[in-house]
C-alpha cells in the first residue's frame, strides 16, 4: 500500500438530471478525520452518506468539501399578478392623460414589486433522488482523485523521509567510529588536563588515572542509544516500505529518535561527539517536521 500525504486538492464536474454541479475538495494535515461540508439547500438528506463514503477513503485529515450548483436546466415559472397589473397600467393611463408622466416602458412596469413572482419550483420525488444519487457519485469520482493527489505528494515525502534516515544512520555510524569514545583517547585527554592543572613536573599515579579514565568511559559509554538509533532506523525503513496510514507510527518513532539524540548530547564527552548529536538533532527535527504531513 502506498504511503500517502494528508494535503491534497481535487476537482470535479459533471452534468445531470438537469443540474450541472462542481465538487472541490482540499485537504490538509490534522490529528483525525473532519470534514467540512458546505452543501446547497435541498442536498442535506445526502450528508450522512457522504461522511460514510469520506471515512471509507481516508482515515486522517481536515477535509473541506464544497459542492455548487453551477446552472440548473429547469426554467422556473413565473407569476404575474393581473390584478396589481391592471391596478397599474390604468393608473399610468390616467397619468399620460393628464399629462403628468410619460408613457411607462414594460421593462419599467414588469420592475415592481409584486408585478412578477418567480414560483417555488418543488422538483419531483424521483428526479430529486435521481440528482442526489449523481451528486453522490460524483463526490466519490472528488474522492479518488483527491486520493490520488495525497499519493502523489505521498510518494515525494517517502523519498525525502528516506533520505534523512540515511542521514541519521550515517551520523550513528560517525559516532560509533569516532576515535574520542575509545578509553585510551580518554585517558590520554584526563591525563593532559590534569598535566596542565598540576604542571609538567607533578608525578600522576596511573593506576588511579587509569581508573578515573575508565569511570568517565563508562558514564559516556552511548552504546546502548546508539543500538537503538540503529533499531528506529531500521523500524522507519520498514514502516515506509509497508506504507499505508503510518503517519502516528512515525511520528511516535521520531520522539524516539529525539530522545536518544539528546541523550548522546548529554553523555559527550568530546566536542566532537557532541557536534554529532546537534546534527542528529537538526536531522531528527527534518524527519519529523516532514512526517506531521503523512496519513
Amino acid at each position: 500500500m502506498p504511503v500517502q500525504s494528508m494535503t491534497g486538492f481535487a476537482r470535479h464536474e459533471a452534468v445531470a438530471e438537469g443540474i450541472e454541479f462542481v465538487w472541490e475538495l482540499r485537504s490538509v494535515n490534522g490529528k483525525g478525520l473532519d470534514m467540512r461540508l458546505r452543501l446547497p439547500p435541498g442536498f442535506e438528506p445526502i450528508e450522512p452518506a457522504l461522511r460514510r463514503l469520506a471515512a471509507s477513503h481516508l482515515s486522517r485529515g481536515n477535509i473541506q468539501a464544497g459542492l455548487q450548483l453551477k446552472r440548473d436546466a429547469t426554467l422556473p415559472e413565473l407569476i404575474v399578478n393581473d390584478a396589481m397589473l391592471n391596478r397599474v397600467l390604468a393608473l399610468s393611463s390616467r397619468l399620460v392623460a393628464d399629462g403628468h408622466a410619460a408613457a411607462p416602458t414594460a421593462d419599467g412596469i414588469l420592475a415592481i414589486k409584486g408585478i412578477v413572482d418567480v414560483a417555488e419550483i418543488r422538483p419531483d420525488p424521483e428526479v430529486e433522488a435521481r440528482r442526489h444519487a449523481a451528486v453522490t457519485e460524483g463526490f466519490a469520482a472528488a474522492l479518488a482523485a483527491l486520493a490520488v493527489a495525497r499519493q502523489s505528494e505521498g510518494d515525494a515525502l517517502r523519498e525525502i523521509l528516506l533520505l534523512r534516515i540515511d542521514e541519521i544512520a550515517a551520523l550513528v555510524g560517525r559516532a560509533e567510529q569516532d576515535p574520542a569514545r575509545s578509553p585510551q583517547v580518554i585517558r590520554q585527554r584526563l591525563a593532559s588536563q590534569l598535566a596542565d592543572l598540576l604542571g609538567t613536573d607533578a608525578r600522576l599515579d596511573e593506576a588511579r588515572l587509569h581508573q578515573e579514565a575508565a569511570l568517565l568511559a563508562t558514564r559516556a559509554d552511548i552504546r546502548e542509544e546508539l543500538d537503538r538509533l540503529r533499531a528506529h532506523v531500521d523500524a522507519a525503513r520498514a514502516l515506509l516500505d509497508g506504507g499505508g496510514p503510518i503517519g502516528r507510527r512515525l511520528d511516535f518513532l521520531s520522539q524516539e529518535f529525539n530522545r536518544e539524540s539528546n541523550t548522546v548530547c548529554a553523555k559527550s564527552n568530546a566536542t566532537s561527539l557532541t557536534a554529532i548529536g546537534l546534527e542528529l538533532k537538526v536531522v531528527v527535527d527534518q524527519f519529523r517536521e516532514q512526517v506531521q504531513n503523512l496519513e
